[in-house]
C-alpha cells in the first residue's frame, strides 16, 4: 500500500506542476502571477519532478515550437517524424537540451514572457541532483518494497516528466477520437480525463491552445485542473487573463 501511495502521489504532483506551471503558465500564458509565486512554483516543480525537472524556460519554448510546428518536420515531438516512441523521445530531448545550452537557434517570438530562473536552472538540472533524487526514490522501495515487481516502477518516478509527455506527445497524437477538425493529428485520447489532468484533451488544447479549461467541449470532458485555477484566481494568487477564457485561435 506505501508503494501504492507513494507512486500515485509523485504522479499527480508531477503532473500538476507540469500542466499547471510549464504548460498553462509559462507555454501559453493563460494567467499571470508574480514573481515570488513565479519562484515558488518553480521550487515546487523541482521537489514534486525530483531527477526528471526540466527548465521551464526551455520546455516552454519547445512546446511553443510543437504548436507553431506541429507534425512538420520542425516539431520536437511528432509521432510522424520518430519510428517509434523511444526515437520521438530521444528526438525531444535533443531539442530540449539545444533549447536550453542555447546551440539551437530559436526565433525571438517563441521567447516572449517566457519565465527564467538561470541560476536555479544551474542548480537543478545537475547530475548530482538527479542521482540525488534517483537514490531517494529507491530508498523508499527498499524500505516499502513487499514484491519484487515493485522494483520495476522506480525507472518511472526516475522519468517522470518524459513519461508524461510521452503520453501525450505520441499516443494522443496517434489514438483517441477527435472534436475539432485541426490541421493536425491530434486526438483526446480519453473521454474522461483522470489519468492525465485534462492533458489527454489534446486535439481541444490544439484548437484553443490558451484557454484555462483543456475539457469542456462535451459533457463527459472534465480537467480537474481547471478549478483549481478558478480558485488560485479567486485567492488572487493568479490573474487569469479574459483571453484564456475566450479566445478560440492564438499564436501557439
Amino acid at each position: 500500500m506505501a508503494i501504492l501511495i507513494f507512486f500515485i502521489a509523485h504522479w499527480y504532483l508531477s503532473l500538476f506542476t507540469q500542466t499547471f506551471f510549464y504548460h498553462r503558465y509559462a507555454s501559453h500564458d493563460a494567467f499571470t502571477m508574480n514573481k515570488n509565486w513565479e519562484r515558488f512554483f518553480y521550487i515546487l516543480s523541482y521537489i514534486t519532478q525530483g531527477s526528471s525537472y526540466m527548465s521551464p524556460h526551455a520546455y516552454a519554448i519547445m512546446h511553443r515550437m510543437h504548436h507553431a510546428y506541429t507534425d512538420t518536420d520542425k516539431d520536437p515531438h511528432s509521432p510522424r517524424h520518430s519510428k517509434n516512441v523511444f526515437a520521438m523521445m530521444m528526438r525531444t530531448n535533443k531539442v530540449y537540451l539545444g533549447i536550453y545550452n542555447g546551440s539551437l537557434p530559436v526565433d525571438e517570438k517563441f521567447k516572449k514572457n517566457v519565465p527564467d530562473w538561470p541560476a536555479f536552472d544551474r542548480f537543478a538540472l545537475t547530475w548530482t541532483s538527479s542521482v540525488f533524487w534517483s537514490l531517494v526514490y529507491i530508498t523508499y522501495y527498499i524500505y516499502f518494497a513487499t514484491a519484487w515487481w515493485m522494483y520495476l516502477l522506480i525507472p518511472v518516478h526516475i522519468l517522470m516528466g518524459p513519461v508524461h509527455g510521452t503520453i501525450v506527445n505520441w499516443f494522443a497524437h496517434k489514438y483517441g477520437y477527435r472534436n475539432f477538425d485541426v490541421n493536425n493529428t491530434s486526438r483526446n485520447l480519453l473521454p474522461v480525463d483522470v489519468v492525465m489532468l485534462g492533458e489527454a484533451y489534446h486535439n481541444n488544447h490544439h484548437k484553443y491552445p490558451s484557454r484555462i479549461n483543456f475539457g469542456g467541449v462535451r459533457w463527459h470532458e472534465i480537467d480537474p485542473v481547471y478549478p483549481v485555477i478558478r480558485v488560485l484566481d479567486w485567492l488572487h494568487i493568479i490573474r487569469v487573463k479574459n483571453t484564456s477564457l475566450k479566445r478560440m485561435e492564438v499564436e501557439f
